[in-house]
């Protein structure tokens, strides 16, 4: 500023320099002045210690030498309030600073137009209307056209503008800014926020140019990002010199553990007259619950209520199925839980609902799995405070008491004086809940239950709810689902990153929603216009960096390694937002969650010292199953029937074989997954049942499915011993694929996007056929837009004539397409509630709903619960909820790399007798780069027993592979090739010529698959 104040004026105030020291000036100088004291120095001057920090005091020092980093600090004198004047006055001036308070104008536009836009928000929330809709759309275009400007805008003017509180206001249709003040969801308030998200998606989806990267979408994603960026405090909480040291604990019951203890005194609170005192100070695993610790303490605190009564309320075993229904929480499978509870935070979003009714759909909630408790055993005993805050009990103590420490602003290290610490807690009984029964929770209520009703004024026609979007709730309700801090400006660029993402992921649903609105209101004429085509962002873009390496660094340390006890903002972010993460992180997370260790993704153990510690068997042992290879089916179920619920490692040997080790199980789970695929099986669509007698040995046809495989609907009036058949299959499958993920298998099954959907807990609707039967879906979404034109032309008073006479599919009657109720593809299946024999103008709307319904709901809702049922006995399915359908199939199938010739030298060792430089190794790198896909696949089958590569390619298997110069015979052209599978060992003759190398090459991945034997 002093030597080129015109080049760097317009970034100081661009950046917010300017705009800080005019905030620090308007501060009254004594609460300023006792704020920073309390946060730096406790009202005294400090010396400042070097090599810690260099005192802002004599930054500006000429005469600056070492004495002066022992200087007193004169802060408390208020001379930083002095100097901030002195650079006003001397660079800052009101002359050469025109904009107000030091903002740009681009600033001060968009904080008129968001301060327009929440008053005008305010009071159409009151009552809506659609003159206010309109102008609160306008004013949004503007914002929007503000953002998308050419000039470039700051991270300072993106949040100063406000526009972040704004948009999420506006989307909740003001509920955003009401907090918890009133939480219900009326019919006016639904169709409100859909309004508005289809008028906001709509501007989101506009671009300038070709590209994803041109949507003003990108443009917001990255905005939010860099405002993550800069306003990211979430703590990293290391342990310092941790060792792992035996402790006695008490809670949960007393033993000696390595384990970490805090040390707690329960005091009984001030208040309660009904409960005992209970003054000892007890050790704590810092993984136990306040449910745990509910079941240690009321048994020695009741005495005094157990003279009272004759009965005590149920302790023990009756609070045991105390659980929250989310996807991130500690589930109800004891034989696969993990030996911790406190990586996991159990949501306070408690839902009780009934058992669903017998061929209900399957797929239920995405956000939320719900079981069935009574009322008694959900109600809790005592309440617990810590500095007279009432604990949530969803978290553990030890959480609980890092989340104080962090509100108060203090640092956080653990070391032997936390350990050391004794913690007060207080606790009371709990209150009745036929006397003092708390106010519904807004998130445990789906908002679904206030949109049913008003559902069938804006759904489309085959049932397209809003409402099930995992996203849209959160804008009913205005928040997010989890416990951070609302009054933190990171919560509003959360809670726009999660509808942003729902927006993207849900991008060929809303676009397509919208065209077949735009049809029936006459807008598009042609039905092939109702074809959507969707730029979306790469996932990649909604993940943070800096977020994604402080969750690694927090996992790898030794406490988090050994305990699986995360910090709070970890499990609340990774519930609520877990695409902020990579994918490799959330296979961390995933590990440390559902098995309690932090694995890679071919199984490998990365941290020794997690198993050392749990309770569950060590994964390190091994199984060995010997199965025949003629019988693959058999062999697996009885495999799962013995191991399903064993945490050991499975090992496969073939009869009559010897091989053994990781090549033989790599490839059984390839046979297997072929064994689901041969058609006769009754389990896919484009599949028919097998019949009655029929040998499966004479089964080898496999299901042609391009799109992927998505199960075959069955009616209710099928053959019941077919489709007991199936369901077995099913249950079977669900087993295989969860033993596959946990022990780091790969299996080769192309399932379809919707499967993987329904899989994780999401409903379908008809733009998901799309994904596994496009034909069907196109004809489905046709006949759908008609039935809307016809509706929305009845709904027209004057009953347009014109729109009326214009209900033809491409010019032809729909009486004369001479269509059935019966389901497209199984003549056999008879669609429910059918008006007419057969389809005309009247009942299409129904028919559409109808082949919707039993094509991804009722008709494969008992095959989808039996997978899951099996899939649960390994290990629970809600913890794969923190993927998405694209990284569940990479997880279990792995993933196709790219093998240029600088990966292939990369990620292949070359040993014993050949470098990478050698002409063998170099004609098979140019080989294998030269191959088909289908040679590519045998060749990696006949290396490592699976013809796909695990996530992360050949960078990620385990063992490397490596490729060694076999020394057999003096003619090396007559050799063949071999493999040690176990450690993905080829063992390569050095061939006279890439000719030769090819041909021997070939013939030994063709015909050297199918056994295990001694090389």
């Amino acid at each position: 500023m002093q030597k080129l104040p015109d080049a760097y004026l317009g970034f100081f105030i661009k950046e917010g320099v300017v705009y800080a020291v005019e905030a620090l000036l308007t501060q009254e100088d004594s609460s300023r002045s006792t704020h920073l004291l309390d946060d730096i120095q406790q009202s005294e001057p400090q010396p400042v210690i070097r090599n810690k920090c260099t005192c802002f005091c004599y930054a500006f020092d000429a005469h600056r030498s070492e004495a002066a980093e022992t200087r007193t600090c004169m802060i408390g004198n208020g001379s930083l309030f002095t100097f901030a004047r002195h650079v006003k006055t001397t660079y800052f001036t009101k002359e050469v600073v025109s904009s107000e308070k030091g903002l740009t104008e681009i600033v001060q536009k968009l904080k008129t137009c968001c301060a327009v836009l929440n008053e005008t928000t305010d009071k159409s929330s009151e009552r809506e209307n659609l003159q206010n809709e309109e102008y609160l759309s306008t004013i949004l275009s503007e914002v929007m056209m503000e953002l998308r400007g050419g000039e470039t805008m700051t991270t300072f003017e993106f949040l100063e503008s406000g526009l972040v509180k704004s948009l999420s206001n506006y989307l909740s249709n003001g509920k955003y800014v009401q907090a918890e003040e009133n939480m219900n969801c009326s019919s006016d308030h639904f169709l409100a926020v859909v309004k508005r998200f289809q008028s906001f998606a709509r501007m989101s989806f506009s671009r300038m140019g070709q590209s994803w990267s041109d949507m003003l979408l990108t443009l917001l994603v990255r905005k939010l990002q860099n405002a993550l960026t800069s306003l990211d405090n979430f703590p990293v909480i290391m342990s310092h010199n941790f060792k792992p040291r035996s402790n006695i604990s008490d809670i949960p019951m007393r033993h000696s553990t390595i384990i970490p203890c805090i040390r707690v005194r329960f005091k009984k609170d001030e208040d309660e007259t009904n409960l005992s005192s209970y003054d000892s100070v007890v050790n704590v695993e810092i993984s136990s619950s306040l449910h745990t610790i509910e079941e240690f303490l009321w048994p020695k605190v009741s005495t005094d209520m157990n003279s009272q009564k004759a009965e005590s309320p149920p302790s023990g075993p009756a609070l045991e199925s105390y659980v929250s229904d989310g996807s991130l929480e500690r589930d109800s499978t004891p034989q696969s839980s993990p030996p911790s509870e406190g990586l996991i935070c159990e949501n306070q979003n408690a839902s009780v609902e009934p058992c669903p009714k017998q061929g209900s759909s399957s797929s239920g909630q995405a956000e939320r799995n719900t079981i069935i408790v009574s009322d008694n055993a959900l109600q809790p005993k005592l309440v617990f405070s810590l500095k007279g805050k009432e604990l949530d009990r969803s978290v553990t103590l030890y959480q609980s008491i890092l989340q104080d420490q962090i509100n108060a602003g203090s640092d956080i290290i653990l070391d032997m004086q936390f350990w050391r610490s004794v913690h007060d807690i207080t606790f009371r009984i709990a209150a009745n809940p036929e006397t003092d029964r708390r106010a519904p929770n807004p998130e445990a209520d789906s908002p679904g239950d206030s949109s049913t009703a008003i559902s069938s004024k804006n759904d489309s026609t085959a049932g397209f709810k809003w409402q099930m979007l995992p996203f849209f709730s959160s804008m009913l309700l205005g928040k997010l689902p989890c416990k951070l801090d609302r009054s933190s400006p990171l919560y509003d660029i959360l809670f726009m990153l999660h509808i942003l993402e729902g927006l993207n992921r849900y991008s060929f649903h809303l676009v397509s929603d919208e065209r077949n609105h735009s049809f029936a209101q006459g807008t598009i004429t042609n039905l092939d216009d109702l074809k959507a085509v969707v730029f979306s962002i790469p996932q990649q873009e909604f993940v943070s960096a800096k977020l994604t390496d402080k969750l690694e660094q927090q996992m790898h340390d030794p406490l988090v390694s050994m305990s699986c006890c995360l910090p709070l903002w970890c499990t609340e972010l990774m519930y609520a937002c877990p695409f902020l993460f990579s994918f490799e992180a959330r296979w961390k997370y995933f590990q440390l969650a559902a098995f309690g260790s932090l694995k890679n993704h071919h199984g490998h153990i990365v941290d020794a010292i997690v198993n050392s510690v749990t309770e569950r068997g060590s994964p390190h042992s091994r199984k060995k199953f010997k199965v025949d290879r003629d019988d693959i089916l058999v062999s697996a179920a009885k495999m799962m029937k013995s191991y399903a619920k064993s945490n050991a490692l499975l090992e496969v040997e073939y009869k009559e074989e010897v091989g053994t080790g990781l090549g033989p199980t790599m490839e059984f789970y390839t046979l297997i997954s072929h064994e689901f695929q041969k058609s006769g099986l009754g389990m896919w669509r484009g599949d028919l049942p097998c019949e009655a007698g029929t040998d499966d040995a004479h089964i080898s046809r496999f299901v042609v499915a391009p799109n992927g495989l998505f199960p075959r609907p069955w009616s209710a009036s099928a053959d019941c011993a077919s489709f007991q058949v199936v369901s077995k299959h099913f249950h079977l499958l669900g087993q295989v694929v969860a033993k596959a993920i946990k022990d780091g298998r790969i299996l080769d099954i192309p399932f379809s996007k919707a499967f993987y959907k329904l899989t994780l807990g999401q409903e379908l609707n008809i733009y998901d056929i799309q994904s596994f039967d496009s034909e069907l879906a196109i004809s489905l979404m046709e006949f759908q837009a008609i039935a809307c034109r016809r509706k929305y032309a009845e709904s027209n008073l004057t009953r347009d004539c014109q729109i009326m006479s214009d209900l033809t599919y491409r010019g032809c009657r729909i009486e004369d397409l001479a269509i059935d109720f019966a389901l497209p593809g199984y003549p056999d299946y008879m669609l429910s509630g059918s008006s007419s024999g057969s389809l005309n103008v009247e009942n299409l709307e129904e028919y559409v709903h109808h082949v919707v319904e039993a094509t991804v709901k009722s008709g494969i809702a008992k095959q989808m619960e039996a997978f899951k049922s099996g899939f649960n006995e390994v290990f629970p399915l809600n913890k794969l909820q923190v993927f998405s359908e694209d990284e569940l199939e990479r997880l279990l199938c792995g993933e196709q790399d790219t093998w240029d010739f600088g990966k292939l030298v990369d990620h292949i060792k070359f040993d014993h007798g050949y470098t990478s430089s050698s002409p063998p190794v170099i004609n098979l790198l140019e080989i294998i780069q030269e191959f088909g896909s289908h040679q590519r696949r045998a060749f990696l089958q006949f290396i490592t027993g699976s013809p796909r590569l695990p996530p992360g390619g050949l960078a990620a298997l385990n063992p490397k592979f490596t490729v060694v110069r076999k020394h057999n015979s003096n003619d090396a052209d007559s050799d063949l090739p071999s493999v040690m599978t176990c450690a993905n060992y080829l063992k390569l003759p050095p061939y006279s010529s890439k000719e030769k190398m090819r041909e021997k090459l070939i013939y030994a991945i063709t015909e050297g698959q199918g056994s295990f034997h001694l090389s």
